[in-house]
């Protein structure tokens, strides 16, 4: 039931997945600021359209902030990286998500392991963005930017999404690297394939 959850997984939850989870979160702030004013009593909040979070493999990191140059890249685009802190995957929080995108296929393959019945609407993030641009948008539930529209419309999203990889699956280019301890110019180039799928996904949702 909405909102629209998405959990985003990858090792240490301290830089991919967190980057993911708030640039996701931003790309639906800034669809509803350009929506027209409704009527009273007030506008529907994009937390109520969509949840985004974020956990890791491992539990090294449990507790901590985003990595500083994860941060930077997440408040340089305009988004909000306070507040965050890194924690393990369980299974529980795979059961409440309508859509689990994975750095890489390995952790993919670690969700459905977790949790076999949520391997329809598991996808490596660059498999799901790559998919997204096949889906016939107008065989979508109307879109209206209300909590059960937007969840109606992305789960059948989703739906489409798993039907659409049947005949190809992921492919290697779909798995984020790894930019932990490589410098602000990888974090700069991951956080881009990042926005190259969750910014579209915010548009299919609330177009």
């Amino acid at each position: 039931m909405p909102p629209f959850t998405v959990l985003h997984v990858c090792m240490g939850n301290i830089c991919r997945s967190p980057m993911a989870e708030r640039l996701l979160t931003l790309a639906v702030q800034q669809r509803v600021a350009r929506l027209p004013a409704g009527p009273p009593p007030s506008p529907t909040l994009p937390d109520e359209l969509l949840h985004s979070h974020s956990a890791g493999t491992g539990g090294w990191h449990a507790g901590e902030e985003m990595n500083p140059p994860a941060a930077r890249q997440v408040r340089s685009r305009g988004g909000d990286a306070d507040g965050f802190a890194a924690r393990k995957l369980r299974s529980d929080h795979i059961d409440a998500a309508d859509l689990v995108l994975t750095a890489t296929a390995d952790q993919q393959e670690y969700v459905v392991a977790l949790r076999p019945d949520a391997a329809a609407r598991t996808f490596v993030l660059g498999e799901f963005g790559r998919l997204l641009t096949g889906v016939d948008v107008a065989t979508l539930p109307p879109a209206d930017p209300t909590p059960h529209a937007v969840y109606a419309r992305g789960v059948a999203l989703v739906g489409r999404v798993d039907a659409a990889r049947a005949a190809t699956g992921a492919l290697p280019g779909d798995d984020l690297d790894d930019p932990w301890g490589r410098g602000d110019q990888c974090f700069s180039r991951v956080a881009d394939e990042i926005e190259e799928t969750v910014r579209p996904l915010a548009a299919i949702l609330l177009p």
